[in-house]
């Protein structure tokens, strides 16, 4: 069974967070929400969300792959987090998927990770990815690293996921209860 991380600070983005968890679940993988502090945790429109564990107790090595929902002051909580970073550094360098959307690829940028990678991100903090190719594509795959834009990008994000962890036909399976246009 394959397992996914996702990293959730206050002030996370509910759209990213929530879409990519259910519909990661629905294709069969266990993720795992890991909070930055103890508790339920107040996303950026005020949703909160009991996360399953801390990010402290996460053995980087029990993942298959790590996901960073985007959001503000979310994003920047995640940038702050050393222990984030870590897991990130240690995923990525066993080559396995390590995905961001929204402003959450500058957690990845400021890890070293987008370096001469194409990658997307909100079209707010675009300038601020400096050294990697910057593209306007709604989600973005270039190796093991996975960005996409926005909120409303989250679904088709979230289904690409699916596809790298499972291959095309989960997503088909998936998306026979789901109905979304990908």
């Amino acid at each position: 069974m394959k397992r996914v991380l996702v990293a959730l600070a206050p002030g996370f983005e509910e759209i990213e967070t929530i879409t990519v968890v259910d519909i990661l679940r629905r294709s069969g993988a266990r993720v795992f929400l890991a909070g930055t502090q103890e508790g339920p945790l107040e996303g950026s429109r005020g949703v909160h969300v009991v996360p399953d564990g801390s990010i402290d107790s996460v053995n980087p090595q029990d993942f298959d792959m790590v996901v960073l929902p985007g959001g503000q002051p979310g994003t920047n909580n995640l940038r702050q987090n050393s222990r984030v970073r870590a897991i990130l550094n240690a995923l990525h360098s066993e080559g396995k998927p390590v995905a961001a959307i929204c402003a959450a690829p500058l957690v990845l940028h400021d890890a070293g990770i987008l370096d001469r990678k194409k990658s997307t991100s909100h079209p707010s903090v675009r300038n601020q990815l400096n050294g990697c190719q910057y593209l306007e594509d709604r989600v973005v795959v270039d190796g093991n690293v996975i960005t996409s834009q926005s909120p409303g990008t989250a679904m088709e994000f979230a289904m690409k996921l699916v596809e790298i962890l499972f291959g095309p036909d989960r997503v088909k399976t998936v998306n026979e209860g789901v109905l979304a246009r990908i």
